[in-house]
């Protein structure tokens, strides 16, 4: 074997095993919206995401340790395939946040997401029973002012509560884990 051929070889299979990396290896970096498309029950925003919701979470550092907890309430509403959500944040601190999402649903179920403190515009798709979102998020600067990337995924189960879990990244080293369900708020 030549040595070109040898190099093209071993460029091809250091290819390969970066691409079984990135699709396999990474877990939850590697999840695509197609793994859940045929999962029930359907995730439609906007059902799902309307009216009062109750949110409950912990928000995990760089170590794996819990570094905040919060309280949230949500309320969303849709004019066809456009919604606003707004989210009022109260953490264990004392802190509170406020944040509107402006979302809007393709028809090929791809969304757009925008919002105050996003650095241009998130996208994402539902399918099956879930929701991606990735997005670029500037902190406060009370948190640091960092930009951020988010992995946002949120997974329907039976009984309608959906399960976030996102991933805040920083020159693509995890920074930050956060986990939350969301659930209608009761009447």
């Amino acid at each position: 074997m030549t040595t070109l051929a040898t190099l093209l070889l071993g460029m091809a299979l250091a290819a390969a095993l970066y691409a079984l990396a990135q699709r396999f290896a990474l877990g939850f970096q590697a999840q695509q919206p197609a793994d859940y498309a045929e999962r029930e029950p359907r995730f439609d925003i906007r059902e799902v995401l309307n009216g009062p919701l109750l949110c409950e979470g912990v928000i995990y550092g760089p170590t794996g340790r819990v570094t905040s907890r919060f309280v949230a309430d949500f309320e969303a509403s849709w004019d066809g395939n456009r919604g606003v959500m707004t989210e009022r944040f109260r953490y264990d601190s004392g802190s509170e946040q406020t944040r509107e999402w402006r979302l809007t649903l393709g028809n090929d179920g791809r969304i757009k997401a925008e919002a105050d403190d996003l650095v241009g515009p998130g996208e994402g798709e539902q399918s099956g029973a879930s929701v991606q979102l990735r997005y670029r998020i500037r902190l406060p600067e009370s948190a640091g002012g960092h930009e951020l990337d988010v992995n946002d995924w949120m997974y329907m189960v039976e009984n309608g509560t959906i399960i976030n879990r996102s991933q805040f990244r920083k020159f693509g080293f995890k920074v930050a884990e956060l986990v939350a369900t969301m659930r209608r708020k009761p009447a």
